[in-house]
This record gives structure tokens, C-alpha cells and sequence, in this order.
């Protein structure tokens, strides 16, 4: 009698370098879809999905801090802000040229 194996064996698991998972987080953070970018990566969702939150966990200190709805909401509205700041950088440099 044999037994079958669940799961993807650790030899034939794919394995990506810090590289990779940083490109994948920046396209993401740049993409208005998470899905999106990770299909365009041809990576699964939900493992971008687990790089970004091991990301934030790592950048915040703990787990019940990166899940806190108000810290996140911050964070966000910071990220925005930012990204309107360089708009705004840019259209300065341009004016001035």
C-alpha cells in the first residue's frame, strides 16, 4: 500500500531571491492591483500578498500592529501624501525650467 503526498515537495517548490520579492513588492505598491501585478509577475496573489504583509509586519515591529485598521489607514493616507509630494516636486522642476 502506498501513501500519497499532499502538497508540493520542498525540491520542487520555486524559490525566489530577496531581489525578486523586492521588485515584486515595488510593482505592487506601484500597481493599482495586487492580483494584477502578481499575475504579471506569474506568481500567485496570495504569496504577494504574504511578502507584503511579512513586509509590513517587518517595518512596524508586530503582527497586532500591522493589523491595526487605524495604523493601516495612516499608513496609506502617508503613502498617498507622499506620492502627491513628488507630483508635486516634479511639476515645481518643470515649471522652473
Amino acid at each position: 500500500m502506498t501513501t500519497k503526498k499532499s502538497g508540493a515537495s520542498p525540491d520542487k517548490r520555486r524559490k525566489y531571491d530577496e531581489a525578486f520579492k523586492a521588485e515584486a513588492l515595488r510593482l505592487a505598491s506601484e500597481s493599482r492591483s495586487t492580483q494584477a501585478a502578481a499575475r504579471q509577475l506569474g506568481i500567485s496573489p496570495k504569496l504577494l500578498y504574504r511578502w507584503q504583509q511579512a513586509q509590513v509586519v517587518a517595518e512596524v515591529g508586530s503582527v497586532e500592529e500591522a493589523r491595526d485598521p487605524e495604523v493601516r489607514a495612516l499608513r496609506a493616507a502617508n503613502k498617498r501624501l507622499a506620492q502627491e509630494l513628488d507630483i508635486l516636486k516634479k511639476a515645481l522642476v518643470s515649471c522652473l525650467l
